[in-house]
């Protein structure tokens, strides 16, 4: 049974002595959240979990515990398990998280509430807390900056003998455990070429040292062939397990023939782009290849950094307006440009402020004949995308303008706001797994943000 709230206790009455009380951001905070639309569309989500959720079985955590929870995870960038370690330490904590005396959730039962919200909630939640600052007049909608950025997947680094590695690894195990289901007896098959498949990935990284001699180097090929074997050797076999749990109705038995019928054929685009690079010599299009078995939706981002030729993760364009709120995210497929996300920019921002920036800039990523002329056209009055390349004598007049250059010094300020939500808000490295995960994770963070620069701006007008 889906409960909506647990009954209130104020532990600050409970206990006068200790002089408890919310900071004044935290006050502002707990108001925020108090939000019945957010709220509703939060317990809309956690609501899906079981056909009969709202009506049946034993009492659940609250659903306005559950949001708090997950806010102060991401408010403070903790893991699940830190999240119930330190709020079960902290009695303004509890307080904040509606919990009185009730014990924290366990980590597991936060994760699995988590997972059931929908990417398309995180958006509608951040859409919701936008209107929440313009009622507060904590930003106006005046200015617009926009920018990318890289948040990493949880993946090592991808190379063809540790990519065929994985594939051996992970379809072994699935192995085990069906020969385990089909038989009843626990059996380690494929526990060999597990090692076998380790030792080789060892010696072709060998190869690869600096110190590496031209003999070694002339053996990789053989090395890349025997791995290759290896590898395909666990797909047959992973192929033949997968038909025997075909006509198994046990739900173990079904949940591994899934795993092997998504699993295989990733290992097997691994076995052929490695045979093309290794074997043949061919160069792979990033677009085309696989860098992670576990997060296969992992993309191969080249920004041109000087520090980072490539990137592993998922490219996310930001908007960000006067007040210091991100209003808008998107997750790309792949490494698109920057410029056809400018359009949807102007028109999300249009939808949450009923009017158009009075200031528009971006960096000259963004720039298109496409997108200049429409920005014109809407009468944005402060428009700052530099052209690339050589300008004409019209267009060096027009950057040297007090208006653009002012205009454009405030875009660079969308850089510290990245800075500041990758080392705390966790967007440097998403730590759920999967694109919905990567949109939750992406879409708490930025809640988190965004709640944050709401309740600091409110306390402070008050505390003026």
């Amino acid at each position: 049974m889906l409960r909506d709230r647990s009954e209130p206790v104020d532990l600050f009455t409970l206990v006068p002595a200790l002089e408890l009380r919310f900071e004044p951001e935290l006050a502002e905070l707990d108001r925020l959240l108090e939000d019945d639309q957010i709220f509703q569309q939060v317990k809309a989500d956690l609501s899906r979990r079981r056909p009969h959720t709202i009506d049946t079985g034993r009492p659940s955590t609250p659903v306005e515990v559950i949001l708090r929870l997950l806010v102060a995870q991401h408010l403070y960038d903790w893991s699940y398990a830190q999240t119930e370690h330190f709020v079960g330490d902290s009695l303004v904590l509890r307080q904040f998280c509606r919990l009185g005396f009730d014990p924290v959730p366990h980590h597991t039962t936060l994760m699995r509430w988590s997972n059931l919200l929908q990417p398309e909630t995180m958006h509608r939640l951040l859409d919701r807390v936008t209107e929440l600052a313009r009622s507060l007049k904590v930003t106006r909608g005046r200015k617009l900056r926009i920018d990318s950025t890289v948040v990493a997947t949880t993946i090592h680094y991808p190379t063809d003998s540790t990519l065929l590695f994985d594939g051996v690894r992970m379809l072994s195990r699935f192995v085990q455990r069906a020969t385990t289901a089909l038989t009843g007896k626990p059996r380690r098959v494929g526990a060999q070429r597990i090692r076998q498949a380790k030792q080789l990935v060892r010696r072709i990284e060998a190869t690869a040292a600096v110190h590496a001699t031209t003999a070694d180097r002339a053996e990789r090929p053989r090395l890349y062939r025997r791995l290759l074997e290896l590898t395909q050797t666990s797909v047959r076999q992973a192929e033949q397990v997968q038909r025997a749990l075909a006509g198994r109705s046990e739900a173990a038995a079904e949940r591994l023939e899934a795993a092997v019928r998504s699993v295989a054929p990733l290992v097997q685009q691994v076995i052929a782009q490695a045979e093309r690079r290794v074997l043949r010599g061919e160069t792979v299009p990033a677009s085309e290849k696989l860098v992670s078995l576990f997060e296969p939706h992992t993309a191969i981002v080249r920004r041109g950094k000087a520090h980072l030729s490539a990137e592993f993760g998922r490219k996310i364009m930001l908007d960000e307006v006067d007040g210091g709120l991100v209003t808008r995210y998107a997750v790309l497929v792949g490494n698109p440009p920057d410029a056809p996300e400018l359009p949807t920019s102007l028109a999300h921002h249009q939808l949450c402020f009923d009017q158009v920036p009075a200031v528009l800039t971006a960096d000259r990523a963004f720039f298109t004949l496409d997108n200049d002329q429409p920005a014109h056209d809407l009468h944005i009055g402060s428009i700052a995308l530099p052209r690339p390349g050589p300008l004409t004598a019209d267009q060096l007049q027009v950057r040297r303008r007090a208006a653009f250059r002012r205009a454009y010094r405030w875009r660079a300020g969308i850089e510290g706001r990245i800075s500041v939500l990758k080392r705390r808000f966790g967007l440097d490295r998403c730590r759920y797994h999967g694109e919905a995960g990567m949109e939750r994770w992406v879409g708490w963070g930025l809640l988190a943000h965004n709640l944050r620069q709401i309740s600091r701006s409110v306390a402070a007008k008050s505390a003026r």
